[in-house]
Parts: structure tokens; sequence; C-alpha cells
């Protein structure tokens, strides 16, 4: 039954099809995994055992009768602590929300529950999911599978956490600027950033309404893609014959490849060239306009983001973490018309991209330029905290700005992910491709 704490999700699922593994006792190993594991109370911020025996009840009957709702029906998952749970509090990190217990669900929590997944609880992130480090002294920081002294990266840590030490058999989190995605690499997992608007947010505590995504973090591309599907109420993408033969793919120089450091370097150009002995044509790629993007982006994250969350912030300001309270603030001095400019210079700077990329499959670039940073330095060092999260964003708030679809994938060096970037809308594409690269790395 160990075994079943690191298997796929949809392994785990394909076994309940088969009868081999009971949902209840499926759900029983989970939960006494997260009970007697030495980080849980960094990971989960609150486990519902409750809620998952009686889902898991109902997974076993529909399995006994035949009618199981989906390939992951009986499967155990977590949810980042910004996801409405009817009953139990939801909390999204902060200290400001403490005791907000919500009446119902988040719809994409009601459409997974409707397609049979089990809740196994909620997972600690970053506060009101404004870092890309997953460090929350206020709440809890969850560790990285690679080094407990690191951070696991944010917003979405504990997601990724629950997953990685075998908690969870997938998480749901969300990614603004890179929170899925950034710790998936950390944790050696597939993230799947969604277009903004394609997944609702209904029930979701925000950060930037026009940023905001949902997306899984999972052990395979296939695992991502069941979960969207179930996310969405729809059917999921057919992967099956997925390969690299003939695509063609952008290297991404522009922003991406600055200030790497080694070792997410080399595990990107060993990637790089493990895609191009697979069949695939990758060409370097220049955008200019990325660079004017980037500089956009304080004010477009900052003012919307304090827009939204001021009068709850200024009646309690010391409840945050200061780091954290810091980065809202900086949104408080802009103009309303500073915000429309900006925004009328990304949607320029969207369509520089759009035509630059138009003869790609995807475009590549690392993940993130650096390791997970070291946690007793974050909370000591103010300025290694700041450069630090800059960067661990920096790469992957491409495809926030941008618009995109983007997916992460571990490379075999441990902390390192390849991210495939597509088109607005072009989720199942870049499932496939990522399929194919996945097999192409491993």
């Amino acid at each position: 039954m160990q075994d079943w704490l690191t298997m796929t999700a949809c392994d785990l699922g394909r076994g309940i099809g088969m009868g081999q593994i009971d949902p209840i006792e499926l759900t029983e190993t989970y939960l006494a995994a997260i009970d007697a594991h030495p980080h849980v109370e960094r990971i989960y911020a609150r486990v519902t055992h409750d809620r998952a025996r009686a889902e898991a009840q109902a997974a076993q009957e529909r399995a006994n009768l035949g009618l199981r709702r989906s390939l992951l029906d009986g499967v155990p998952i977590s949810w980042k602590d910004l996801f409405d749970t009817a009953g139990t509090a939801t909390e999204a990190g902060s200290a400001l929300l403490k005791g907000r217990v919500p009446e119902a669900d988040a719809v994409v929590v009601q459409n997974a529950t409707a397609m049979g997944t089990v809740c196994l609880g909620k997972t600690h992130m970053s506060e009101l999911a404004f870092s890309g480090l997953g460090l929350n002294p206020i709440t809890g920081t969850p560790p990285c599978i690679d080094d407990e002294e690191a951070v696991s990266g944010g917003s979405s840590s504990g997601a990724a956490a629950s997953v990685a030490w075998g908690l969870a058999a997938c998480g749901i989190g969300s990614d603004t600027g890179g929170s899925v995605r950034i710790p998936s690499a950390w944790n050696n997992l597939v993230g799947l950033k969604t277009t903004a608007g394609r997944v609702s947010l209904e029930g979701t505590v925000p950060l930037c309404l026009r940023f905001d995504t949902v997306g899984p973090l999972a052990r395979s591309v296939e695992d991502a893609a069941q979960m969207l599907a179930l996310l969405e109420g729809r059917t999921p993408p057919d992967l099956r014959g997925a390969n690299l033969n003939g695509r063609r793919f952008a290297n991404l120089q522009t922003v991406a490849q600055d200030d790497l450091r080694d070792e997410p370097r080399k595990a990107f150009d060993n990637a790089v060239d493990k895609l191009r002995e697979a069949g695939a044509e990758i060409v370097p790629l220049e955008v200019p306009e990325l660079n004017e993007a980037m500089a956009l982006s304080g004010i477009l994250y900052t003012t919307e983001a304090y827009g939204l969350w001021r009068d709850v912030i200024e009646a309690n300001p010391d409840a945050m973490y200061p780091e954290i309270l810091e980065r809202f603030r900086a949104g408080r001095n802009a103009t309303g018309a500073d915000y429309i400019a900006a925004w009328s210079r990304l949607k320029a700077c969207r369509a520089a991209w759009d035509a630059a990329t138009s003869g790609f499959d995807a475009v590549l670039a690392p993940t993130a330029p650096i390791l997970p940073p070291n946690l007793d330095r974050l909370m000591d060092d103010h300025d290694y905290y700041v450069t630090e999260n800059l960067l661990a964003l920096r790469n992957t708030r491409i495809g926030n700005l941008m618009g995109l679809a983007a997916l992460t994938l571990p490379t075999g060096t441990p902390g390192c992910g390849l991210m495939m970037m597509g088109y607005p809308g072009s989720e199942e594409a870049l499932l496939r491709f990522g399929s194919a690269a996945e097999a192409a790395l491993a």
C-alpha cells in the first residue's frame, strides 16, 4: 500500500477501475501518511478527515456498481487554501482571513468532487498568494522535497509539497505569476498554468483577477491533463501517440536566459538537447518587447492586488508578514491613468509576442533561473528575499504577462524545470507536446 503514495493519480484511478485498489483503503493510507508525517503542520493547513472518508465511501460504492464518474474517481487530492470549501476554513495563508469559513465549495472544487475526487484537505501557501518563494511565517512554510532547509516555492507551496512528499496524489493550486510552475519545478513535478479566463475563479480568493489562473501540480502530464478536465467538467484530451517529430519550438533568449544559475542552465541545455534528439526543431528566439512587458509588471500586479485588498490590509496591517505587506503597498501610489496606460502597452507587447512566435508550436525556457533558496537566510536578509523572489518569478511571469498556457516538466536535475509556453487556450495541444517531451526527458 505504501506504493500507492508514489503512484501517479491516473495509475491509482486505473487500479480502482480494475478492482485492485479500494478507494476507502487508498484514502485511509493517505490520511495515515499525512497524520504521521513530521512536516504535516508545515504542509497542510487543515486535513479534512471526515469529508475524505465520506467521499471515499461514495467512490467505493460507485466502483462496485460500475458507475465511476471519471478515471480519477476515488483518487485523493489536496487543495490550496484559497479554494473555498464548504464548512472548512479557507484563509489564503493570511491572519487577515483567520476564521473565514465559506458556505459553499468553489466551482472547481464542486466540479472535481462531482467527478469523484477525494478532498484530503487544504494546503499552506504564500500569504494571499503574493510571493514566488512559499515562505510564510504567519501560517506555515512547507519544505522542499530535495532540501528541507529550503523553501518549496510559491505561492502553491503546500500543494507541491503534498504531492512531492507523498501526501496527495495531485495538488490543485493557482498561478498569477508562476505560483503553480515554480513549486512544481522546485519539487520535480509537472505543473500546468491555464489560460486566464479558462478555468472558473468563482469561490477562489483573488490576488489579481486579470492574471489569476487555476491549475494542477502533478506527478505526470497525464495526471495534469485529467485534472484539467475535472476542474472544468470536460472530457480529457487524448495524449496517445504524441511525439516530437516535426515539431518546431522556440528557445527564448530575451529575459529568460539572463542571470541563470549554473544548475538551471545545465539542466535546460540538456533538456533542449534531448528534445532535439527526439525529433524537434529548436530555434533561438528574441522578443525585445518582453523587456518592456517585464518593466510594466510592477504596476500591473501591485496596483490591482492593492486595489482588491487595500481596505482589509489597512484595517490590520500588523497582522501581515512585512515582506508581503510591502509588496501590496507598492501598488498604492499608482493612478488610474498609470494602470490603464500600462495595460495598453502590455496589449501592444502581446501583439508583438504573437507575431514573433506564430511559426512555433511552443516556446521553451528554464522554468526558474534559480534553485530553491534557504529558508533561514530569506527570513534574516531582506535584500536576499527581494532579489530571490523577483528572480524566482521572472521566467514564469512571461507566460502570465503574455496571457499564455504554460507547462513545466521535470528535467531530471533536482529543482530544475523545463517550461513550455503555448498560445492562449492551447492547453490540449500543449499537453500533447508535454507528454512527448516528458518521454524524451525520461
